[in-house]
């Protein structure tokens, strides 16, 4: 028995970690979309074997996320506008039953560190520091799911994100959607602090479809140049 688990524990991980360790990538803009997944380079940072990355690959395969081509091997997948489109539209759903979910169960702690964080974004705006906001950001929606208590959400709404997070930084961070970000934040907190769980949810809606349409414009804008 002590062999059997002795065994397994020099196994290395499992084609699920590999799985979350190359969607993290993804999210931090290390993979990019176009870009080829290397077998052998994966295997080294990751200490998997080839068989657990290949399964890796199949299941981000099914989540959207990796194309693999016969002779090309894999790679990161791109989005399409209109992907991108449909993406925005299922995570303003999801998100939106967050808002009125913590609205309605969450406790004290999570509801003064969501207005702690939504005051420090706001610092962010004032100092001009797109990178702060950015981490704070995702902290703040993060901790608004969990204290909603609904963790299919919170996955469902990580999937959903990352196939465009390369996209959520840099440029896409500009005063001017900082500030957006700020008024809708304060929108949503003022609903969650009326126990308003109906305007919670109208206002999360709102704020993530504000977010699609300044990414939309972006793009207009740098295609426009």
């Amino acid at each position: 028995m002590e062999d059997a688990v002795a065994a397994l524990a020099k196994s290395g991980p499992n084609s699920a970690e590999i799985a979350d360790w190359i969607r993290s990538q993804i999210r931090n803009s290390r993979l990019v979309p176009g870009q080829r997944l290397v077998e052998v380079d994966i295997i080294r940072q990751t200490g998997g074997s080839r068989f657990k990355v290949r399964e890796a690959f199949q299941r981000l395969a099914a989540e959207g996320l990796v194309d693999i081509e016969e002779f090309r091997g894999a790679s990161v997948r791109g989005a399409t506008r209109d992907e991108i489109r449909q993406l925005y539209q299922a995570r303003a759903l999801l998100e939106g039953l967050c808002a009125r979910d913590f609205t309605l169960r969450a406790s004290e702690d999570d509801r003064r560190r969501l207005a702690q964080l939504a005051r420090q974004m706001e610092d962010c705006v004032d100092d001009n520091a797109p990178e702060k906001f950015g981490r704070l950001n995702s902290e703040w929606h993060t901790l608004l799911m969990r204290g909603a208590g609904n963790a299919v959400i919170e996955d469902l709404v990580k999937r959903l994100s990352t196939p465009v997070h390369h996209l959520l930084f840099g440029t896409f961070y500009r005063g001017d959607r900082l500030a957006q970000a700020v008024d809708d934040h304060r929108e949503i907190m003022k609903a969650i602090d009326a126990g308003d769980a109906a305007s919670a949810e109208t206002a999360m809606r709102a704020h993530v479809e504000h977010g699609h349409r300044f990414l939309t414009n972006l793009e207009h804008a740098v295609h426009n140049d």
